[in-house]
């Protein structure tokens, strides 16, 4: 039977039986009755026919009314194939076109008058209240200046208002010549029809109260006609948003507004913000130190074609003006209100979660940040944009070089996904990441996770320098390389266990993961066969058996009763080389890092069982420089970061709420 003929189903091979007859005994049979009457009849089994033989009827079901469904949208770049397809149907005779009917489901409608929506934005425009108003607006009316006549006469009393010896007084004279130059921007001199053939340009710019959008034709003599404008006012969360990221957002806001028109078309995007060019429009992917908010709008761009290009903020008086006059009913829409709240929530929770690593909490760095002299000047220029051809002093200057990846939440800096600590919180922090004294490497990892300040690498190294725990605990450099053992390729595949002490009485086993370099560390008081089968025992308990264990050649490991311990298991058991310890790097280098870490904690007058508590937290936690992604051994383990006290440093999700007074007084019969 030919594979694109299903000719019987489940209820014929019942009704006929055949159920116990093989398939191909009957099958073979169709096919070739199937190319005869396929060579007899070719244009009944050839694309979509149109049956003449009967008349089908379509009966409602009674008390039910009918439903005429409204257009589907259709992108613009579509519309020629949407309309060859409809037009060969109509040839065949199997649609019909109709004007009117009581129930339908139209699938596009065409059509090329322009409609009031398009130009909305420009009759809405309320007059301006200031200077900076004017001259925005102005800057609108010169970038159509050269297809309007008169054009001098007309902006007359506008020009007059910028002059500076002039009190801002806003005449009748002014509010004629406003309305005039208004009119002609929505007038057919400027506006043009939407041409699926032509180039598009799609301009966007953002203010410190709105967003404003066109999308116009060039033409092949170079003239530029716009095809509609766009505007809406910011939310209250996105009027808080950095300069870069609200023409980020315009941006994102042109695109869906002009959603149908530039799907599957190639367009040319502008924007008065050079270092969006960098974010949006390199080959090489999304930078990796951009902002959050930025890194989901580059995302969002990912759909659409579009060659990106800077133009001036003098030459940008169309996108510019519908920025800055926004109608005082001009609100965003509900769905831009929600999708920003919910950005803003996500944004919230990556500070949220920085800072909730370390002992403190995100209003203390809010207010020192506020208090600071170099971060209160970095955080107003994050929200007014950077002085351009400014020469920034040295404190400054590293984050004016970083300025793409600064952002701010709720009083916060952020440098990407990383909270900048003001200058008076840093030596708090410093301690917090020394806790366990981790040393210079490890301390850097766990700082890059979660706080930025520019001097940060080097006051690390200066801490660890100057702590004499660390500094009597110091070792030597080893004299030779050791030959690696075979990589692992998942947790618990092989492990490695030795002995560390006496420790003041006490031994303690150690066993490190070779993939995820998970320590256990069980302090014990007997080092026997027996003493050290019991503990694995319990190890195992949680973890299951490894594939591999290696240990030294000491004598609990190297007997028969440990040797049929692991075999009954099926754990493979390997010992080192005699009197080469380093053979055994994994756990030999651990227990090194163990005992030093012990005297260091100790200094403090902990006792053993909380410095061992202490330095597990702090070693599981910790970003390991060997393992994928810079993942603390606590992720590559058990897939999920470890909550430790830095978690304080996190400001809470924008949805809970703050503490209320909690007292209340009940009477009897209350529900409680």
């Amino acid at each position: 039977m030919d594979s694109a003929l299903h000719l019987l189903g489940a209820d014929m091979i019942a009704t006929f039986e055949l159920g116990a007859v093989p398939m191909d005994q009957f099958c073979n049979k169709v096919e070739a009755e199937g190319v005869k009457w396929e060579s007899r009849f070719p244009a009944l089994f050839k694309g979509n026919g149109l049956c003449t033989k009967a008349n089908v009827q379509i009966q409602l079901k009674p008390n039910h009314r009918s439903v005429f469904c409204p257009k589907r949208p259709v992108a613009y770049a579509m519309r020629a194939t949407v309309d060859k397809e409809l037009d060969r149907l109509e040839d065949l005779g199997v649609i019909t076109p109709v004007d009117y009917s009581d129930w339908a489901a139209p699938i596009v409608v065409t059509g090329s008058q322009t409609k009031p929506a398009k130009i909305d934005a420009i009759l809405k425009m309320p007059a301006p209240t200031n200077v900076s108003e004017v001259r925005s607006f102005l800057g609108a009316v010169n970038y159509y200046g050269k297809f309007v006549p008169k054009m001098r006469e007309l902006r007359y009393p506008l020009d007059a208002l910028l002059k500076n010896d002039t009190k801002f007084v806003w005449t009748r004279e002014c509010a004629n010549a406003f309305n005039r130059l208004k009119d002609l921007l929505a007038s057919d001199l400027l506006l043009t029809h939407y041409d699926p053939n032509a180039e598009i340009v799609v301009s966007a710019d953002a203010s410190s109260v709105g967003l404003g959008a066109t999308i116009s034709h060039r033409y092949a003599d170079g003239s530029l006609k716009v095809v509609q404008h766009a505007s809406r006012a910011l939310t209250k969360a996105e009027a808080n948003y950095s300069q870069i990221d609200r023409e980020g957002l315009a941006i994102i806001f042109a695109v869906k507004k002009f959603h149908k028109m530039l799907f599957g078309r190639h367009f040319r995007l502008q924007t008065d913000h050079r270092p969006l060019l960098r974010i949006f429009g390199s080959h090489k992917g999304i930078p990796v130190y951009t902002a959050n908010r930025l890194q989901r709008f580059a995302l969002q761009l990912l759909m659409y074609d579009f060659t990106i290009e800077y133009v001036q903020t003098d030459k940008f008086g169309n996108a510019d003006v519908l920025s800055r006059l926004i109608h005082e009913h001009a609100k965003p829409d509900p769905e831009y209100v929600i999708a920003s709240a919910e950005l803003e929530n996500d944004v919230s929770s990556i500070a949220s979660y920085c800072i909730n690593i370390f002992p403190l909490n995100f209003r203390d760095v809010a207010k020192a940040t506020e208090s600071d002299p170099v971060l209160k000047k970095v955080y107003g220029y994050i929200m007014e944009g950077w002085p351009q051809n400014v020469a920034y002093a040295a404190e400054l200057a590293c984050f004016y070089h970083r300025s793409e990846a600064l952002t701010t939440v709720r009083g916060c800096i952020l440098f990407g996904e990383r909270v900048v600590i003001p200058s008076k919180l840093q030596q708090r922090c410093l301690k917090q990441l020394h806790e366990g004294h981790p040393g210079i490497q490890r301390m850097k990892s766990k700082a890059r996770s979660y706080m930025y300040w520019p001097s940060v690498d080097k006051d690390i190294t200066e801490h660890v320098k100057g702590c004499h725990a660390c500094a009597i605990a110091a070792k030597t450099s080893p004299r030779e390389k050791p030959v690696p053992w075979p990589a692992t390729q998942k947790p618990w595949e092989r492990i490695h266990i030795d002995f560390a002490g006496p420790i003041d009485g006490d031994y303690f086993l150690i066993v490190v993961d070779a993939f995820t370099k998970w320590p256990e560390v069980i302090r014990t008081r007997s080092t026997t066969s027996a003493a050290t089968i019991a503990i694995l025992r319990s190890i195992f308990a949680r973890f299951g058996y490894p594939e591999t264990m290696v240990s030294d050649n000491g004598p609990q490991f190297v007997s028969a009763e440990f040797s049929e311990y692991c075999s009954s298991r099926g754990v493979q058991h390997v010992t080192t080389a005699p009197f080469h310890p380093q053979s055994n790097g994994q756990a030999e280098r651990f227990v090194d890092t163990f005992k030093r870490s012990m005297r260091k904690i100790q200094e403090g007058g902990t006792t053993q069982d909380e410095a061992l508590d202490v330095f597990l937290a702090s070693y599981r936690s910790t970003p390991n420089a060997i393992l994928p992604d810079m993942q603390s051994p606590a992720e590559a383990m058990l897939g999920r970061k470890m909550r430790t006290a830095l978690e304080l440093l996190k400001p809470p999700p924008a949805a809970q709420a703050e503490p209320t007074n909690l007292d209340r007084r009940f009477q009897r019969g209350d529900l409680v």
